[in-house]
């Protein structure tokens, strides 16, 4: 009797155990699902929904109180003919040219001048790394204070004699000081991710190059370079869709305006100016916004391209 209910027992804790794990197998392709739920609709909700909506609203005359009706592709011939629109392409290709190269180059060279651990080289890491976590609304009002006409560069440089300059005021100008504060902002940033890739260099490339008389100019160029080339690559795509994109520094160094005349402003700060306000065109803004979305796509692709090109 004990055996036959010990049996019996063992099969009813079987039969429960079989069952709990027919449970969890028809419970596991849904919990996947219910843990990444919360990610996806905040990217459905705050990323897919808006571009979806700006492409449909591209082909639209929308306005910020009015739904607007389908008008095709005219908004983008619209573009062909806007002088601001040239004005904005032209001044954000230029950022690009302008910062990239110096995002590229000056981390490297900052993150191989901070890779040793010689005592006191955290201290200059941290201090490299301030601009990066500063806000970039703080840091575009102290460049202002710094660059304006009575502000510190300007009585420095009337104290030696060389008289004021319109860092603010002149066309060019403007636009190479932003420049000069994204440059400065970013330097942090990018300098973190070479100091990551710098660290797998084998130490063995440059110790057989300086057993073979190579120089440290050429050990850069023939070992650091080659080694950290992908990253190169990475930098570039990465900091020529944000210039491409600049509109904080801009912005706030040119105002919303755009400088004089409005010949400083990028193709986002058109955007904006454009696309908000109670009469704000909604489907033109739209339609830029395509167009600066297509042309980042591009300069992505470039690089990658290039990318492939040097490997092969």
């Amino acid at each position: 009797m004990a055996s036959s209910s010990s049996t019996a027992s063992s099969g009813t804790a079987a039969r429960g155990a079989s069952s709990g794990a027919v449970r969890v197998r028809r419970q596991l392709p849904t919990s996947p699902w219910l843990f990444a739920a919360p990610g996806l609709l905040v990217v459905g909700i705050f990323i897919l929904y808006p571009f979806v909506s700006t492409l449909v609203n591209a082909f639209t005359d929308r306005r910020t109180l009015i739904p607007g009706e389908f008008v095709g592709l005219a908004n983008f011939r619209e573009l062909l003919h806007d002088e601001m629109f040239w004005i904005g392409l032209r001044n954000s290709t230029l950022y690009v040219l302008g910062v990239v190269p110096a995002l590229v180059l000056l981390p490297l060279l900052l993150a191989l001048l901070v890779q040793k651990n010689i005592p006191g080289i955290a201290f200059f890491r941290s201090a490299f790394y301030t601009p990066v976590v500063a806000s970039i609304v703080v840091v575009g009002l102290i460049w202002v204070w710094l660059l304006d006409e009575r502000g510190l560069v300007n009585s420095l440089l009337e104290t030696i004699g060389v008289g004021r300059i319109g860092f603010l005021s002149d066309q060019w100008l403007l636009l190479l000081s932003a420049m000069a504060v994204t440059v400065w902002k970013g330097l942090g940033y990018y300098m973190i991710i070479y100091l990551a890739a710098l660290a797998n260099v084998p130490r063995e490339l440059h110790e057989a190059a300086s057993v073979d008389g190579a120089g440290a100019f050429r050990r850069f160029l023939t070992v650091t370079v080659p080694a950290v080339r992908s990253t190169m690559v990475l930098v570039g795509a990465l900091s020529s869709v944000a210039a491409f994109k600049v509109f904080s520094e801009v912005y706030l160094m040119a105002g919303p305006d755009g400088g004089p005349a409005g010949e400083d402003t990028t193709l986002v700060m058109l955007v904006q100016r454009t696309g908000t306000g109670l009469t704000g065109r909604v489907g033109y803004a739209s339609a830029i916004s395509v167009v600066v979305f297509v042309v980042t796509v591009a300069l992505m692709l470039l690089v990658l391209r290039a990318d492939r090109k040097e490997d092969a």
